[in-house]
């Protein structure tokens, strides 16, 4: 796994160990993700010491500040891209050869804001990222040899760093209503990631459903996630 430091990917490395799977995680600074063959070093140490892998998750991942494009630096809009798109594409492309070479494993990608299509002003690059992503795994469920599948993870607004990377009083009240905690979503996302790692999977955490059901119950619950 890529970006298992902290939140969402530790939350699932702790779920996956708890369950009895052997985890080797990769680090989250942004350089271990953009290199391919420091994720070729992940892959190497993983079958290594323990024969094979069964699961892949791309889960690192880092946002921008709260700008228009035109206002954004170059460099934090291609830190961006080569994170959130190029260092998932790297790591489909090392997983995926290896599991052609074994005959069998599973990839997930990580969704994010922007995934559905919906868009945020001031978070145009990060969403578009998401966006791609979302085609990528599609279009490589249909590439994907015998044996070998790839699905999408979505867990929803969950009181990461990423997420709460620059709160603001109106965002600190819909996170409230709509965010989670890590140990609140990685125990079903570890169960559904284990149980569900078919060819074009698609698990989602906070369903429209359920966003809805939170934004109607709002004014009685008063749901408070944000310390």
């Amino acid at each position: 796994m890529t970006g298992g430091t902290r939140g969402i990917g530790r939350g699932l490395a702790e779920q996956f160990t708890r369950h009895g799977h052997q985890v080797i995680t990769g680090g989250s600074r942004d350089s271990d993700v953009r290199d391919r063959r420091r994720l070729q070093a992940l892959w190497d140490t993983a079958v290594e010491r323990h024969g094979r892998v069964d699961m892949w998750i791309n889960n690192a991942g880092i946002t921008q500040s709260r700008l228009p494009l035109w206002e954004l630096p170059e460099h934090q809009a291609r830190d961006v891209v080569d994170v959130n798109l190029t260092g998932v594409i790297n790591g489909c492309a090392i997983a995926l050869a290896g599991m052609a070479g074994q005959g069998h494993g599973h990839v997930w990608n990580m969704e994010g804001l922007g995934s559905d299509g919906r868009a945020v002003p001031g978070l145009a690059v990060y969403g578009a990222t998401k966006r791609a992503l979302t085609y990528l795994t599609k279009a490589l469920a249909k590439e994907v040899p015998d044996g070998v599948s790839v699905g999408l993870l979505s867990p929803g607004m969950v009181t990461t760093d990423l997420l709460l990377h620059e709160l603001t009083p109106r965002s600190r009240k819909m996170y409230d209503i709509l965010a989670d905690r890590v140990e609140t979503v990685t125990p079903w996302l570890a169960r559904q990631a284990l149980t569900k790692a078919v060819n074009g999977a698609h698990v989602r955490w906070l369903t429209p459903r359920k966003v809805l059901y939170r934004l109607a119950s709002a004014p009685f619950t008063k749901r408070k996630v944000i310390s």
